[in-house]
Protein backbone atom coordinates (compact mmCIF):
# COMPACT_ATOMS: atom_id res chain seq x y z
CA UNK A 1 0.00 0.00 0.00
CA UNK A 2 1.51 3.15 -0.99
CA UNK A 3 -0.33 6.50 0.69
CA UNK A 4 -0.18 9.65 -1.47
CA UNK A 5 -0.88 12.98 0.20
CA UNK A 6 -2.48 15.71 -1.57
CA UNK A 7 -3.60 19.54 -0.96
CA UNK A 8 -6.47 21.21 -2.57
CA UNK A 9 -9.11 20.78 -4.32
CA UNK A 10 -10.68 17.32 -5.41
CA UNK A 11 -12.53 16.94 -8.36
CA UNK A 12 -15.53 15.17 -6.22
CA UNK A 13 -16.35 15.25 -2.87
CA UNK A 14 -18.37 11.93 -2.22
CA UNK A 15 -15.48 10.21 -0.55
CA UNK A 16 -15.31 13.04 2.22
CA UNK A 17 -18.70 12.35 2.73
CA UNK A 18 -18.09 8.48 2.86
CA UNK A 19 -15.04 8.96 5.20
CA UNK A 20 -17.40 11.05 7.45
CA UNK A 21 -19.86 8.29 7.60
CA UNK A 22 -17.10 5.84 8.10
CA UNK A 23 -15.38 8.07 11.16
CA UNK A 24 -19.56 8.65 12.85
CA UNK A 25 -19.14 12.62 11.95
CA UNK A 26 -21.96 12.60 9.71
CA UNK A 27 -24.47 13.76 12.96
CA UNK A 28 -24.87 16.96 11.20
CA UNK A 29 -26.31 15.85 8.32
CA UNK A 30 -24.03 17.53 5.96
CA UNK A 31 -24.33 17.32 2.47
CA UNK A 32 -21.62 16.26 -0.02
CA UNK A 33 -21.63 19.98 -0.79
CA UNK A 34 -21.64 21.54 2.29
CA UNK A 35 -18.31 19.40 2.79
CA UNK A 36 -17.22 20.81 -0.34
CA UNK A 37 -17.50 24.16 0.86
CA UNK A 38 -16.18 23.01 4.26
CA UNK A 39 -13.01 21.91 2.26
CA UNK A 40 -12.86 24.79 0.18
CA UNK A 41 -13.25 27.90 2.85
CA UNK A 42 -10.30 25.51 4.97
CA UNK A 43 -7.27 27.78 4.85
CA UNK A 44 -5.12 23.88 4.13
CA UNK A 45 -6.99 20.66 3.54
CA UNK A 46 -4.77 17.52 3.26
CA UNK A 47 -6.26 14.45 2.14
CA UNK A 48 -4.53 10.89 1.80
CA UNK A 49 -5.37 8.24 -0.84
CA UNK A 50 -4.98 4.58 -1.07
CA UNK A 51 -5.22 4.46 -4.89
CA UNK A 52 -8.65 5.98 -5.21
CA UNK A 53 -10.20 5.40 -1.82
CA UNK A 54 -9.72 8.50 0.71
CA UNK A 55 -8.15 6.74 3.74
CA UNK A 56 -8.06 10.39 5.63
CA UNK A 57 -7.87 13.94 5.67
CA UNK A 58 -7.23 16.61 8.04
CA UNK A 59 -8.07 20.62 7.66
CA UNK A 60 -7.09 23.93 9.02
CA UNK A 61 -8.87 26.75 9.05
CA UNK A 62 -6.32 29.88 9.67
CA UNK A 63 -6.48 33.79 9.62
CA UNK A 64 -3.29 33.39 7.89
CA UNK A 65 -1.38 35.08 10.26
CA UNK A 66 -1.31 34.02 14.23
CA UNK A 67 -3.13 30.91 14.51
CA UNK A 68 -4.08 27.89 12.44
CA UNK A 69 -6.43 25.20 13.95
CA UNK A 70 -5.76 21.82 13.23
CA UNK A 71 -9.39 20.42 12.93
CA UNK A 72 -11.41 17.39 10.79
CA UNK A 73 -8.26 15.31 11.04
CA UNK A 74 -9.70 12.02 11.13
CA UNK A 75 -8.44 8.18 9.24
CA UNK A 76 -10.92 5.71 7.95
CA UNK A 77 -11.22 2.85 10.49
CA UNK A 78 -9.54 0.35 8.19
CA UNK A 79 -6.23 2.32 7.47
CA UNK A 80 -5.85 3.25 11.24
CA UNK A 81 -2.67 2.27 13.35
CA UNK A 82 -0.56 2.65 10.29
CA UNK A 83 0.81 6.30 10.84
CA UNK A 84 -1.21 8.11 7.84
CA UNK A 85 -2.69 9.97 11.33
CA UNK A 86 0.49 11.08 12.56
CA UNK A 87 1.48 11.85 8.74
CA UNK A 88 -1.08 13.79 8.48
CA UNK A 89 -0.71 15.43 11.41
CA UNK A 90 2.76 16.67 10.92
CA UNK A 91 2.39 17.63 7.61
CA UNK A 92 -0.60 20.21 8.63
CA UNK A 93 1.41 21.46 11.48
CA UNK A 94 4.41 21.74 8.97
CA UNK A 95 1.79 23.96 6.45
CA UNK A 96 1.08 26.28 9.84
CA UNK A 97 5.35 26.38 10.99
CA UNK A 98 6.05 27.11 7.32
CA UNK A 99 3.76 30.53 7.11
CA UNK A 100 4.63 31.17 11.16
CA UNK A 101 0.91 30.55 12.33
CA UNK A 102 0.97 28.93 15.27
CA UNK A 103 -0.89 25.08 15.04
CA UNK A 104 -3.16 24.18 17.76
CA UNK A 105 -6.01 21.93 17.79
CA UNK A 106 -8.92 20.74 20.02
CA UNK A 107 -9.09 16.93 20.49
CA UNK A 108 -11.28 14.65 22.65
CA UNK A 109 -9.55 13.89 26.15
CA UNK A 110 -9.08 10.39 25.26
CA UNK A 111 -6.90 11.63 22.34
CA UNK A 112 -4.39 13.88 24.63
CA UNK A 113 -2.09 11.49 24.97
CA UNK A 114 -1.41 10.74 20.70
CA UNK A 115 -1.21 15.02 20.16
CA UNK A 116 1.52 15.18 23.29
CA UNK A 117 3.25 12.56 21.57
CA UNK A 118 3.49 14.86 18.89
CA UNK A 119 4.68 17.78 20.81
CA UNK A 120 1.13 19.85 21.63
CA UNK A 121 0.74 20.21 25.08
CA UNK A 122 -2.58 21.23 26.88
CA UNK A 123 -2.94 24.85 27.42
CA UNK A 124 -7.17 26.16 27.56
CA UNK A 125 -10.32 24.85 27.74
CA UNK A 126 -12.24 24.62 24.86
CA UNK A 127 -16.14 24.85 24.80
CA UNK A 128 -18.68 24.56 22.09
CA UNK A 129 -22.33 25.27 21.94
CA UNK A 130 -24.44 22.78 20.30
CA UNK A 131 -25.23 23.27 17.13
CA UNK A 132 -29.48 23.21 16.97
CA UNK A 133 -30.34 21.68 13.81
Amino acid sequence: MTIRYVSGVLEEYAPVAALYRALGWDLLGLSTSDLETMCRQSWFVLFAFDGDRLAGMGRVISDGVITGIICGLGVHPEYRSLGIGRELLHRLTAQCEEHGVIPQLMCSEQLVPYYEASGFKTFTVGMSKRDKR
